[in-house]
Formats: structure tokens, sequence, C-alpha cells
């Protein structure tokens, strides 16, 4: 088994299959495990990414995992390790990014990384060390009501300072649009005046190609997925067709989204309006004691046959803090993922192949759910999102030998025909 040439711990488990895309769509033989394994690894990859749900857990237990994952991959022998967060910076003032960056620099020993979410493909462009959403601040966007980790503030170097006891600087615009050379020299300037992370500027996949190269030997690198589409070439890999191969896809199709963010509602109803069968599923209902996820599933058995079907229980910004404010924030969230993982199963088990998961808590409750612990990456289905082919252990969810298709979508990706159109990709 050749030593891997890039080790990456991601966040969350949508999140890590972003950056896997981008990975394989550059060259790379990808593996995502979910959780860190146990075993060695056993088949041939250059990147191994390790998903972890740590975005909104306790710092200490956010470090803890994060470290875990760090000393599996020092034992494949990874070359580089690649911290991998959300492209909209999800995070509070007391963690996780700054937390675990540090302490993946002092494991590494390590005194310098850089952070930048930048993701052009999908809006997100930092300028200034402020990062936009489209031609929004990050603050201006939809994510300032994010019912977990709202964004309140754009400016990335202030946001990640009142994370990190080290200090926090800048390499902008104008020095990325140099190239390799002033980057470096960008950061021995940075290093002297006792800075050690380090946001980057990036406006196009342009700038982030030329920041790749700046970032080869660099023991860490901390970032969203767009800075992904510039390291492979540092191993000497060029984009493959053969990278991205996954077994043919069959059986039933379904999609199941927890997420609330604006493009999930647009892509909900995108659904509905062109008259796919979709079911709501209450909070309410669920805390009241019913059995929401058995009646789901009777729902969605008869019409199964005919074409996908979507379970969800996305709505809008308002009514999700009407439902926070009755339950209490974590325990609504968890009741939802914990159904929407009863549903996965379910499904699976009546002969569902092909499933959609959008929102990034969910798709961890529900590969956890199904009992997935490895996947293989494949196909884009729009930036940031691939179809992957999950290797089962005994006891899954799936036991006939079939395989199972995962699309895990981050809440704001995608477009508004998404969950219609992941089934003509996957054809």
């Amino acid at each position: 088994m050749e030593n891997l040439l890039l080790g990456c711990i991601a966040d969350d488990f949508t999140g890590a299959t972003d950056l896997a895309n981008n990975l394989v769509r550059s060259g790379m033989r990808v593996v995502q495990t979910i959780g860190v394994p146990v075993l060695p690894l056993d088949q041939q990859a250059d990147a191994v990414v390790v998903a972890l749900k740590s975005r909104t857990v306790a710092p200490d237990e956010a470090v803890a995992q994060s470290l875990a994952a760090l000393g599996w991959l020092q034992g494949q022998g990874a070359r580089q390790i690649y911290f991998k967060y959300c492209s909209t910076f999800d995070s509070t003032p007391r963690g996780n990014i700054g937390p675990v960056a540090e302490a993946l620099m002092d494991a590494l020993g390590t005194d310098f990384t850089l952070a930048t979410p930048a993701f052009p493909d999908n809006q997100r462009t930092v300028f200034k060390g402020h990062l936009f959403v489209g031609d929004q601040l990050l603050s201006d966007s939809g994510m300032r009501d994010h019912p977990l980790t709202p964004m309140t503030d754009a400016n990335l170097v202030r946001v990640l300072q009142a994370q990190c006891r080290r200090k926090v600087g800048l390499i902008d615009y104008r020095v990325v649009a140099q190239g390799e050379g002033a980057i470096r020299a960008r950061i021995g300037q940075l290093r002297e005046q006792g800075v050690q992370i380090a946001i980057v500027d990036a406006l196009s996949n342009d700038d982030l190609l030329r920041l790749g190269p700046a970032l080869a030997g660099m023991p860490l690198v901390t970032a969203g997925s767009g800075v992904a589409i510039g390291l492979p070439a540092n191993f000497g890999l060029a984009p493959s067709a053969q990278a991205s191969q996954l077994p043919p896809a069959r059986g039933l199709r379904a999609v199941l989204s927890g997420s609330c963010s604006q493009a999930t509602n647009r892509q909900v109803q995108s659904f509905i309006d062109a008259r796919h069968p979709a079911l709501a599923i209450d909070p309410l209902r669920i805390a009241a004691g019913q059995d929401v996820a058995g009646e789901a599933l009777a729902w969605a058995a008869p019409r199964l046959a005919v074409g996908p079907v979507l379970v969800y229980s996305s709505a809008s910004a308002s009514a999700v803090k009407e439902v926070q404010h009755r339950l209490g924030i974590e325990e609504a969230g968890a009741m939802v993922e914990r159904t929407l993982a009863a549903v996965a199963r379910g499904l699976v088990e009546r002969g569902v192949r092909q499933l959609v998961v959008a929102g990034g808590e969910t798709s961890g409750a529900c590969v956890q759910a199904l009992g997935v612990t490895r996947m293989q990456i494949g196909p884009q289905i729009d930036p940031g999102v691939p179809w992957c082919h999950s290797l089962l252990t005994p006891g899954a969810a799936v036991a006939d030998g079939d395989g199972l298709h995962l699309a895990l979508k981050s809440g704001n990706f995608g477009s508004d025909d998404f969950f219609s159109k992941a089934f003509t990709v996957n054809a």
C-alpha cells in the first residue's frame, strides 16, 4: 500500500464529500470514511477524507475527534494534512474552526498555516478578508439566520481571531494575484510580525490555482473545499475520468431533506412544483411521541416504484425559530435528525439504492443509521456535491451486496432543480 499523498479531516459529512469531489475532479483517487477508522486503509487511494460530525459539538470534543483523525492519517503515511470546514465559515466565537486548527498545528509542530473558505464555483469569495456569498457579505446572507451557527460578521480575520490564541493576519488579493513567489514572501513577512494563521483572499478559481503551488510542503492547510483544486498538481496529478468512476446505479430513488437553508427550501419547492411526491414532517408531532418515521415510510412505500419521493423537514427561518422556541434548539434538531435517519434506514430496507440527503447534520445522522463507514467518490452533480458509492460493512442496512449510491448535499449548495437533476446525472 502506497503512503497517502493527502490526509483530510472534515468537520461534517456533506463538507467531506464536497472536498472529496474537488480532489477527484483534479485527478485524485479519494476514499471518504465516516468517522475515524479502526483498521488501516486496505485500498489504493491518493487521498482519504475522514468525515467527522464535529462542527457544532463542544470545542474540546471537536479537538479530540480531529486529533484522533490526525493520528490515523499519520499512521497511513499522509504527507500533508487538510482541515476542511464550511465555505460559509460556520462557527461561533468559541469555535470550532480556531480551536481545531490550533490543536492540529500543535500536534504537527508547525508555526504557520492559512485559512480560507473561498469556493468561487459556489459563489463564496474572500475580498480584503471579508467573505461574500454571491454579491452579499456573509453577514447579510441567509447565514445570519442559521439555527446553530448564525454568521453576523463577514470579517474573517476578526471572526477567527476571536477563536484563536495565535495572531491572525491576511494575505490579500493583490498578493495572491502575483502568484507563488509573492505569496511565499508575504508568508515570510507575516511570520516576522508574529502572525501564525493567515486568512487568504480568493476571487476566482485562478486565485486558488495560483495559491496551490505556495502550499506545497506546508504541513497543514485549513480551508473550505475550494483550495483543493490547486493541491493535486503539487503531487504530479492531473484530472482523469477514471478517478470518478463508480459502479452502475440501480434501485429505487428517494430524497431526504433536513436543511432549512434558503437554497434547500427552493429545491424542495422546485421538486414539489415538478409534481413529484413530497411529504413534510412536523417536529411538534415527533415531540408528542407520534410515529412520524413509520408514517413517512408507509406514505413512501406505494410511491417509490413510480419515481423519486421526498421526505423533508425544511422550513422557513421564522418557522424554525418557532419550533426551537417551543422545543429548544438542540432538542428540536436532534429529534428531526433521528426521525430522518430512521426514514433513511427504512427506505433502504424497502429497496432504495439511490439516496440524496440534504443538510450536514441530517447527512451525518443518516449515514450512521445506515451503517456506512466508507464511500468511494464519484461524478459531480453540482459544484461541491458528488455521487458516492458506499462500501458497506456487515450489519449495514443494505445486506444484499447491491451497495448504495449516496449524494450528501450541504444545505447551501445546488441549483433549484437539484433534487430532480441528481438522478439524471446518476442514470
